[in-house]
């Protein structure tokens, strides 16, 4: 992971929301059928719905969010549940963006 996908994961508020979303998913999502907001994440069907976009249009925010490092997938049958990757938020937090 560079930084720039870090910077182009960062510049999108669309993302900038899911990640926020994803912080508090109790707070920001109903209870699933499968999978525990916090444990395993939240079903992109919920993200997607939140958003009002399209699951394709997600799935391309997600794959950003994914390869800088800030969500983590996990599959539970069909699904893909996204959760945030908290360990390397706090290490950008510390590290990259402390040197700005």
């Amino acid at each position: 992971m560079q930084e720039i996908d870090i910077i182009k994961a960062l510049a999108n508020e669309r993302r900038l929301a899911i990640l926020a979303w994803l912080k508090d998913p109790r707070g920001h999502f109903p209870p699933q059928v499968d999978g525990d907001l916090i444990e395993d994440g939240v079903c992109a069907v919920l993200i997607a719905e939140k958003l009002g976009i399209s699951q394709a249009t997600l799935s391309e925010h997600m794959r950003i969010l994914v390869q800088a490092g800030l969500v983590q997938p996990k599959r539970i049958k069909q699904w893909i549940f996204y959760r945030r990757a908290e360990e390397r938020i706090t290490a950008l937090k510390q590290g990259f963006f402390a040197e700005l």
